[in-house]
């Protein structure tokens, strides 16, 4: 075993690099939090990340309840996905894009059990 006699300056000592995926998982459970009221029988929302260097470029697709103020949730989407990801994975979002692929009407699946 040897000694170590110098410190070692970080740009020295390597990197770490967090996969697509994983900021993908954080900018959807990000965007599941950020949704008022997620439709009972509605999926999950779910991401698409590009990350450049320390700046990721994320797409949520998700599905809302009806009626809903849906340009406020997809407001609240963008800003908590883009905090979350900051904080959790210390990368820029420059872009957020939501896209609402469903809305579910309010007791549409009480109408269906009979």
């Amino acid at each position: 075993m040897t000694a170590v006699t110098g410190r070692v300056a970080a740009a020295e000592r390597g990197e770490t690099r967090i996969a697509d995926r994983v900021v993908a998982k954080i900018a959807a459970q990000a965007a599941k939090e950020a949704i008022d009221e997620p439709p009972a029988d509605g999926a999950s929302p779910r991401a698409t990340v590009t990350v450049h260097r320390d700046a990721a470029r994320v797409r949520v697709s998700l599905e809302l309840g009806y009626p809903s103020d849906i340009g406020r949730q997809c407001g609240a989407v963008r800003r908590r996905v883009a905090q979350r990801v900051k904080a959790l994975a210390g990368m820029e979002v420059p872009e957020v894009a939501v896209q609402v692929e469903r809305l579910h009407p309010a007791g549409a699946a009480q109408g269906r059990i009979r």
